[in-house]
């Protein structure tokens, strides 16, 4: 009998075909994610780990785990995980692709329209009383329909982005490490540019000061990609100084935000809680794909999401 510590409850039901094919699983049941420290002991014994994109698996959890082939990561990105580290040590690993493209691409572009628009602004000007009369010059936003789209990232979410702006008949250009439109000239160009790169050491602080600076003063910026893309500090500043118009974010670093943050006090900024693929209907895809691998790996077969280092 093999052990699977999962780290986290997962929706759908799919971790109890983990117990129908005979494994033993351990699921982390608190609210809150293991400790680096609670990780590593509940970890020690298994031989299959199901993750998610807030566990670190790097050397030091690999090597206190010596029973581990298979991690199975719960999530498109897998920057969690040292997989290299992982390989050089027999395991395999895995993330959960393609299930989340339209639920991430659509939150995008919702985070757009709703930085476009002002939406959670005069939301709040509403229940705050400040809604007086309808007036020509009240609550206005930012156009959408027939504007530059700048999409960082070549991916299948930016794919799927990119055919949501059609709709809006949006100009799209795009940039990637394999050519496209260069990214300064996107910055300079675009409305609203919106990242869909994973988070590599290229990519960390891609959008940072100089690149602010290139962006038109009336751009918004929206990252569904990882926190890390984006210089926090220079962001901040660029939001002050109105560098840019504003900024939609489901991810940030870091992550989660204390209530005290000041990004959170900067002017047009919206933060939502890492929401890119939380649908039901993904999130229980998403834990049959890491089941899958998890089977797929505990019996000596090749996984179907397997991942290799970047």
């Amino acid at each position: 009998m093999s052990l699977v510590f999962v780290t986290r409850r997962l929706p759908g039901g799919d971790v109890e075909r983990l117990r129908a094919a005979g494994h033993q699983v351990d699921v982390w049941e608190d609210a809150a994610p293991p400790s680096a420290e609670a990780l590593a002991s509940r970890a020690r014994d298994a031989d299959a780990l199901l993750c998610t994109l807030v566990d670190t698996v790097g050397p030091t959890l690999l090597d206190a785990c010596p029973r581990l082939r298979v991690v199975a990561n719960y999530g498109v990105g897998y920057d969690n995980v040292d997989v290299a580290a992982a390989n050089a040590r027999g395991i395999s690993v895995s993330n959960t692709p393609d299930v989340l493209t339209d639920a991430t691409a659509d939150l995008a572009f919702a985070l757009l329209l709703a930085a476009a628009r002002r939406l959670p602004q005069t939301a709040e000007d509403v229940k705050q009383g400040r809604w007086g009369t309808w007036e020509p010059g009240g609550f206005l936003g930012h156009d959408v329909a027939g504007t530059t789209l700048g999409i960082v990232g070549a991916g299948r979410i930016g794919d799927a982005v990119a055919r949501r702006a059609a709709g809006f008949d949006m100009e799209v250009l795009r940039t990637t490490s394999r050519g496209g439109t260069p990214l300064p000239e996107l910055l300079e160009r675009s409305d609203y540019v919106s990242l869909h790169v994973p988070l590599t050491p290229q990519t960390r602080n891609l959008i940072d000061a100089d690149a602010l600076k290139r962006m038109k003063p009336n751009a918004i910026l929206v990252n569904t990609a990882r926190g890390g893309v984006i210089d926090t500090d220079a962001l901040i500043e660029a939001l002050h100084a109105g560098t840019i118009a504003g900024a939609a974010l489901d991810v940030t670093e870091p992550e989660p935000l204390p209530a005290d943050h000041p990004l959170l006090s900067a002017p047009n900024v919206l933060v939502v809680p890492h929401i890119g693929s939380a649908t039901t209907r993904t999130r229980a895809r998403m834990t049959e794909i890491a089941v899958d691998n998890v089977l797929a790996g505990l019996a000596g077969d090749p996984l179907p999401q397997a991942v290799s280092p970047r």
